[in-house]
């Protein structure tokens, strides 16, 4: 391993070790829940950042993925809630209300929680890799592939909130059970949530760096800087575009589960523009090309709006706060808070530089003659 790997694996261990050290200062549990969710949104940010930063695909349609693993964590867990909360017959709420007699079929696998566990993943997979199929079989990049994500994504929500009656529509899957593996609760205000996702999130954020640092991740980043001068080399580009396009695909729908996890609902809004949208912002912010930069970008964009929307002083000024950032950072860093940091680390390093001696003779590829027999 070479010093710059090995100094960028430290970075991202200590990260990590300081995200998992915050149950030890933080006792409140509504303080836990929020940073619970804002660790959600660094994964899910982080799968962006490992499509777009590293392949060059904007995927404006992030938050389908996430959205789909989010509804099948609430699908398992409503059918786990207590009897109040569904009908006679063990059906949701909002299907009694919509006269609906039986559980759908395509409910009933779910009455499984392992099962609803692995279709978090599958089920968005095997959404983008259809989609990435379509997509990159016929060569369709830039801006095209772009707007094909977004249409996508609004695809879905429009028929998540048409199917009302087996998807809860606007109001989305509510009065759900807490999570339980092995007798073992996880409650969505504690620490065992928050060390749940903080767990997944250094999984995560290491299986990705694996990815990058691979042969793989190297023909990707080829492909995001030439992607014909790959296709000459014979590679197929478009079966390493889809590759990619799934994983980040599988680490949002794990986002998507934890987060209905932490906030106990599944919801139209999680598979909305506005969401996909920040997504993006959270990653220029942090820096495309850096997974522990998306990383970073997320958690502090959504701190701060967090702060600034729960301040009386910016109750109806958050949103221009936000927004004169945003600006200043692509106006002076272009390539985010891990460019910054780069930056910083490159002239730290010049300082700390050795410089030769005064009366040291400048090492040059010509040995200097002795003055006495003329060449050496």
């Amino acid at each position: 391993m070479s010093g710059k790997s090995l100094v960028q694996v430290l970075t991202y261990a200590a990260v990590c070790l300081v995200i998992l050290l915050v149950p030890l200062v933080v006792d409140d549990a509504f303080l836990l829940n929020k940073y619970s969710r804002y660790l959600v949104f660094g994964i899910l940010a982080v799968a962006l950042s490992l499509s777009w930063g590293y392949t060059g695909i904007l995927n404006l349609g992030q938050a389908t993925t996430f959205g789909l693993g989010s509804y099948c964590m609430a699908m398992a867990l409503k059918l786990k809630t207590v009897p109040v909360h569904t009908g006679s017959e063990g059906l949701p709420d909002f299907m009694v209300w919509n006269n609906v007699t039986a559980l759908p079929w395509f409910w009933v696998p779910f009455q499984s929680l392992t099962f609803g566990i692995i279709a978090g993943i599958v089920v968005p997979v095997a959404f983008a890799a259809a989609l990435g199929w379509f997509i990159f079989r016929g060569r369709v990049t830039g801006v095209y592939a772009a707007i094909i994500t977004l249409a996508a994504m609004v695809v879905v929500n429009l028929l998540i909130i048409d199917q009302q009656r087996f998807t809860g529509g606007f109001n989305g899957i509510t009065d759900l059970a807490q999570l339980e593996i092995l007798s073992f609760e996880f409650d969505a205000y504690g620490s065992s949530s928050y060390y749940l996702i903080a767990i997944c999130l250094t999984v995560v954020l290491f299986l990705a760096l694996a990815i990058t640092k691979s042969k793989t991740g190297l023909v990707l980043q080829a492909i995001r800087d030439h992607e014909d001068r790959v296709r000459f080399f014979g590679y197929d580009v478009g079966l390493y575009k889809i590759f990619v396009f799934s994983v980040s695909a599988a680490i949002a729908g794990l986002a998507g589960m934890l987060y209905t996890i932490v906030m106990e609902f599944a919801s139209p809004t999680f598979l909305g523009v506005p969401l996909s949208l920040s997504v993006v912002i959270w990653v220029a912010v942090g820096g495309r090309q850096s997974l522990v930069g998306a990383l970073l970008g997320a958690l502090v964009v959504t701190g701060v709006q967090g702060a600034l929307s729960e301040s009386e002083a910016f109750l109806d000024t958050w949103t221009l706060v936000m927004g004169v950032l945003f600006v200043l950072v692509v106006l002076f860093l272009p390539k985010g808070l891990a460019g910054a940091f780069e930056m910083l680390g490159r002239r730290f390093e010049k300082k700390v530089e050795p410089r030769p001696a005064a009366d040291e003779t400048p090492q040059t590829g010509v040995q200097q003659s002795d003055g006495i027999g003329g060449a050496p």
